[in-house]
């Protein structure tokens, strides 16, 4: 997925600047991108000039001017070929799992380390998202659809992380009987 068309999801429910975007990507779980200036403001600019978006400056008294983007016919019909293109297939490259199997060559203590800062870090994100989705962080409601989309994706995030603890509890479990 190209992160212009996330910008142009976004930008399709109101118009912000790049900071905006920027916040609201690096709160998200689901886009991808870190969300780093380099990467949305070189898109915010090719999008542009592709004519995908319209831009208008904001002065302001005691700040610099701002750029607010807004998202153009065009760039409104490039999102609706974009959300009826094939899905991209589910993926479960972890760089976690290739870390796994050399972790052979840890000691028991070692090893029950490494699970133990994965379950923490798993239950973090658990945690996080939970708290975003409690502050209704960034979820579109524009419509009862448009509602249950943003509530499935969030259950598919929250599901993802519970199932990785109980992964790591039957894992847990299973190291326990091959060390009795």
């Amino acid at each position: 997925m190209s992160i212009q068309y996330a910008i142009l999801g976004i930008l399709s429910y109101r118009s912000m600047s790049g900071y905006d975007l920027k916040k609201i990507m690096q709160e998200s779980p689901i886009f991808p991108w870190s969300g780093n200036n380099n990467q949305i403001y070189k898109s915010l600019v090719e999008l542009l000039e592709a004519g995908l978006l319209t831009h208008e400056v904001v002065h302001q008294e005691s700040s610099p001017s701002k750029k607010i983007y807004s998202i153009s016919d065009a760039g409104s019909e490039a999102l609706e070929r974009w959300a009826n293109s094939r899905p991209e297939p589910p993926e479960c490259k972890k760089l976690f799992l290739a870390q796994l199997a050399w972790a052979d060559v840890l000691s028991e203590e070692e090893l029950d380390g490494l699970i133990g800062r994965y379950e923490e870090e798993v239950e973090s994100r658990l945690r996080l998202h939970e708290e975003q989705i409690r502050r209704a962080s960034f979820a579109p409601a524009r419509t009862a659809r448009e509602s249950v989309l943003w509530d499935m994706i969030n259950e598919n995030v929250l599901d993802f992380y519970r199932n990785e603890k109980a992964w790591i509890r039957k894992w847990r479990a299973k190291l326990a009987d091959v060390t009795k």
